[in-house]
């Protein structure tokens, strides 16, 4: 039994992160229609950012995570400013193109600007051992199970009584007519893309506290996009409940079938979910009338 109490907290920690990466591409899709296939990218510079302000200003976790959740919001604007924009308009295959190819120039960027190896991120908290009963967790993974219900409260409220998330919400059910009702679908698009660079970024420097900073980082994009498709790809909040899911079957999978097997649960969770519910647990059936 405290076996099973051990992996579960452990998958929720990791899942954690896999549901803030997850509703950073939800965001983006609620708000564009596209899928960012450079969202663990973007979680990754913000990773190395915060490795490289830590190797300044050691013993400050306030001024590392605040200069590199600054970082992701600069991340965000440019890559909506300068690559985004000016696909406005063209093919949604184009534009899921551009963001396939903006993933690698940023994984190159990667190699280029630091190294190849792995890193520690040390920033002075988050790996003191917290005790639940008899299990013991890292105050990182704690930190990161509010930060998500954090998150999850927070999009919720926005959604349903901001302005701005009340405008996402129309241009995401129809562009078109939001325009002509005068909300600005570009300024829309911003606010999409700095939200879900931020919230990658979170998650990105959660991921360094508990395992490293590495160039393989990107990976927790890939091993995100289940929980994006479990709970409903224009479900913001479901996708983040969709990660815990992804992150205690993973765990559920290695410590009770084989080890080899968490890389592909996921996976095989989304095939289950697209032919029984394509449209995820929490997401909206799309009706068409002819």
């Amino acid at each position: 039994m405290q076996y099973l109490l051990d992996q579960v907290i452990s998958g929720i920690a990791v899942g954690a992160i896999y549901g803030l990466v997850a509703m950073g591409f939800a965001l983006i899709y609620k708000a564009t229609g596209l899928v960012n296939f450079a969202q663990g990218e973007m979680s990754m510079i913000t990773a190395y950012i915060a490795w490289s302000i830590a190797g300044t200003v050691s013993g400050n976790p306030w001024l590392v995570v605040g200069g590199a959740l600054a970082a992701s919001v600069v991340l965000g604007l440019a890559i909506e400013r300068v690559v985004m924009r000016p696909m406005l308009g063209e093919p949604v295959f184009a534009t899921v193109m551009v963001t396939i190819g903006l993933a690698v120039v940023l994984r190159s960027a990667t190699l280029l600007i630091w190294d190849a190896y792995p890193h520690a991120l040390d920033i002075g908290a988050g790996r003191e051992i917290v005790h639940i009963g008899d299990t013991g967790v890292r105050s990182a993974q704690l930190a990161v199970m509010a930060t998500l219900l954090l998150a999850l409260g927070a999009f919720w409220a926005f959604f349903r009584y901001s302005r701005i998330g009340k405008a996402m919400r129309a241009v995401a059910a129809d562009e078109r007519a939001a325009k002509l009702m005068g909300i600005s679908a570009a300024r829309i698009h911003a606010v999409a893309w700095t939200a879900s660079s931020v919230i990658a970024g979170i998650a990105g420097v959660f991921s360094a506290l508990l395992y490293d900073v590495s160039p393989n980082m990107f990976h927790v994009g890939l091993k995100s996009f289940p929980a994006t498709i479990l709970g409903g790809l224009d479900s913001v909040l479901g996708s983040g409940f969709g990660g815990v899911i992804i992150g205690v079957a993973e765990n559920l999978a290695a410590g009770y079938l084989a080890p080899s097997v968490k890389e592909i649960t996921g996976f095989i969770v989304i095939i289950a979910m697209l032919m029984i519910r394509p449209f995820g647990l929490f997401g909206e059936r799309e009706i068409e009338r002819v």
